[in-house]
């Protein structure tokens, strides 16, 4: 039985049997509930608008649009889903595509189980379901680096303590790494990230490392 605040998500592929097993697994957790299926990116979007889910498990590779172009759609309206991509590939160009896109990570789809509820709750919190490290290595694949970066003006509004705290995230620490870099506390260092975040207008720490790349900062 699930609980009143249960996490709602919703499962895109276009695979009916793959989306038949991720919804019987779902299913068995009180604390998630299924709101729907998609089989498309089309119906991906119309999906997000009438149901308002939590989370949204996006394949990337389907007819009609592809899951990247759905994440864009989503991220652009007015949804605060929060967006796992699913590939089979790891280090996969399009993924990184569907991050760039205001994703909040990616899982493989042989992930164990227990992973994928894990990366369900952990996305749903506003983290990310990637190490940071990772997804930079995914723009790496992707395409190199600016050549002549310049950092936005809302960068200059950050703090020096705060741009302490957004290199460490963009280069892979966790928030007890930085709390033993700086020898702080990790609430201190949450609540840091929380500000930057704030501050860049990002939804997470994997965009927090998406607008690190694009700008050169780190």
């Amino acid at each position: 039985m699930q609980s009143t605040d249960a996490i709602r998500v919703a499962i895109v592929d276009d695979q009916a049997l793959f989306r038949a097993g991720i919804r019987m697994l779902l299913d068995s957790q009180s604390d998630l509930v299924v709101v729907g299926e998609a089989g498309d990116g089309i119906e991906a979007v119309e999906l997000v608008a009438q149901t308002a889910p939590d989370v949204v498990l996006m394949d990337l590779r389907m007819p009609r649009m592809d899951g990247i172009e759905a994440t864009a759609r989503i991220v652009a309206g007015e949804s605060s889903a929060r967006i796992v991509v699913l590939t089979t590939f790891d280090l996969d160009e399009a993924a990184a595509r569907a991050i760039r896109a205001g994703a909040s990570g990616f899982l493989l789809k042989d992930a164990e189980p227990d992973f994928l509820l894990a990366a369900i709750r952990t996305v749903h919190a506003g983290s990310a379901v990637i190490a940071p490290g990772a997804t930079a290595a995914l723009f790496e694949h992707l395409s190199p680096a600016p050549a002549a970066p310049a950092a936005p003006p809302a960068f200059g509004t950050l703090t020096e303590r705060e741009r302490q705290i957004f290199a460490l995230a963009a280069r892979g620490m966790s928030n007890a790494e930085i709390a033993a870099h700086e020898f702080v506390s990790e609430a201190t260092v949450k609540t840091h990230l929380s500000r930057v975040l704030a501050k860049l207008a990002l939804r997470d720490r994997v965009q927090l490392v998406v607008y690190a790349y694009e700008h050169g900062i780190v």
